[in-house]
């Protein structure tokens, strides 16, 4: 039974009409880091103008993430004005799904990310990995943009991964239509207040063509899948996987619901892995010590040979490269819930339907955890580093019953990346600040360029 007794949230100063409206407009995370340090782990912060103001709560520590996450998951639901924005644009799959929607899709697709199943695309990434650096070799780029190259990557990986040799067509329409429709859900998830979707203003216009043109690929591949003359089992794409999926107890998908699994599917799957990857070699490119143990790592264990899933513990300081990234810049900064029942976090009461955030951005920033927690040190993650901290003082992919389903493919696909572009080139950093803002996952406000140097060990 959820405590409802406790001390009331300190809230975060503001201005008297508007409240925090204009520092979160213009900095969000850095409001949100100041809300820690000036007045602790949860704190109330109110934004808007007087009968259009939001009250959200910020819950900054790991005990605070993991009580939210995990402990009292059932009473922080996805039920906020944000998420109905993802759930309108990108469909009903396991990110925005809940209740029993949730657990059916969760049991439907739990078996196409067991850690066997995941390793086998392995090779599916490496040759994404070779044809984008050949691409670098070949037109002698002198300099590349990371964070653009690791999206194209990503993308470019999930979408063989879900469907097969139907990648170009897929990928064309992502690039184009992602960021569009990003920018939309973000406009309107951070609004008070919305006009309906289906009003033809020129703003809904151009998210319903966007929206229209995602629907009308992922149709054409899924229609073309189901008349396919491939026997049951044979296919060994995702999509085909997920058509094919069911049980005695949750039947199987739809076409309306295959679609929005694998739209969810390219949104998660490509967007959180591009900014580990990019933000990984950024900060490689700043620290040359770092990128020497990495490399050293590399040439040691894999010889010039490519990487497969059963060299992912052999590079134990690739993955802490990667995991420090993760840390510094998580793919989702901010985390929202809505309170079902009054509760109490950290002896705060958190009242009956508040809006809350948990934010990796803080707590993976939080002094408890972290010292000097601005540093780019690889060395946090070594094993009896991580065991001496709390668990939730670096989640990246969520946690308790909600957590990322596709985490060990995100990091398999991360380590083979980033260990295969290691063997090949070298980098140095042009643009050494890259500002970041909070959309639908974490996005870059500028360019992350870096030097490139020819390896001659690859």
């Amino acid at each position: 039974m959820a405590i409802t007794t406790g001390t009331e949230a300190p809230e975060l100063a503001g201005l008297p009409l508007l409240g925090s409206m204009l520092d979160l407009k213009n900095d969000s995370l850095g409001t949100f880091l100041r809300a820690r340090r000036e007045h602790g782990d949860v704190v109330r912060i109110t934004a808007g103008p007087p009968g259009m103001r939001g009250v959200v709560y910020g819950i900054f520590s790991a005990e605070g993430a993991q009580q939210v996450l995990a402990g009292e998951s059932a009473n922080f639901r996805k039920d906020n004005h944000f998420y109905q924005e993802i759930r309108e644009s990108f469909g009903n799959g396991l990110l925005t799904s809940q209740d029993e929607d949730y657990l059916r899709q969760r049991r439907l697709v739990q078996p196409l990310f067991t850690r066997r199943r995941v390793d086998g695309y392995a090779a599916a990434v490496a040759a994404e990995v070779t044809t984008l650096t050949g691409e670098w070799r070949d037109g002698s780029a002198a300099s590349v943009d990371v964070l653009h190259e690791m999206t194209r990557l990503a993308l470019r990986a999930v979408a063989r991964i879900l469907f097969g040799t139907d990648v170009d067509a897929a990928v064309e329409i992502v690039e184009r239509s992602f960021p569009e429709l990003g920018a939309y859900v973000l406009r309107r998830g951070y609004s008070p207040v919305n006009i309906p979707r289906d009003w033809p203003t020129p703003g809904n216009r151009r998210a319903a063509a966007v929206h229209q043109a995602l629907y009308e690929v992922c149709d054409r591949i899924i229609a073309e899948r189901r008349v396919s003359d491939r026997a049951p089992g044979e296919g060994d794409d995702l999509l085909t996987l997920l058509a094919e999926a069911e049980s005695a107890e949750d039947g199987s998908f739809d076409a309306t619901e295959l679609r929005e699994q694998v739209l969810v599917f390219l949104l998660a799957g490509h967007e959180t892995t591009a900014t580990s990857l990019g933000f990984a070699l950024h900060l490689l490119a700043l620290h040359p010590e770092a990128q020497k143990q990495a490399h050293e790592e590399v040439d040691r264990v894999l010889g010039g040979r490519t990487p497969g899933a059963a060299d992912l513990d052999a590079l134990p300081y690739v993955t802490q490269v990667l995991k420090e990234a993760m840390r510094l810049f998580p793919a989702a900064p901010v985390i929202g819930r809505r309170a079902v029942a009054a509760t109490q976090v950290g002896g705060v009461t958190i009242p009956a339907g508040a809006d809350v955030i948990v934010a990796p951005w803080v707590t993976h920033r939080h002094p408890d955890y972290w010292e000097d927690a601005e540093r780019f040190d690889p060395d946090r993650f070594t094993p009896e580093a991580e065991a001496a901290r709390p668990r939730y003082a670096w989640f990246p992919f969520g946690g308790g019953p909600r957590a990322c389903i596709g985490q060990h493919f995100s990091m398999l696909e991360s380590v083979i990346a980033l260990a295969m572009i290691l063997q090949r080139y070298g980098f140095e950093a042009i643009d050494t600040e890259v500002p970041v803002a909070p959309a639908i996952t974490l996005q870059a406000k500028g360019t992350a360029r870096c030097r490139l140097t020819p390896r001659t060990t690859a």
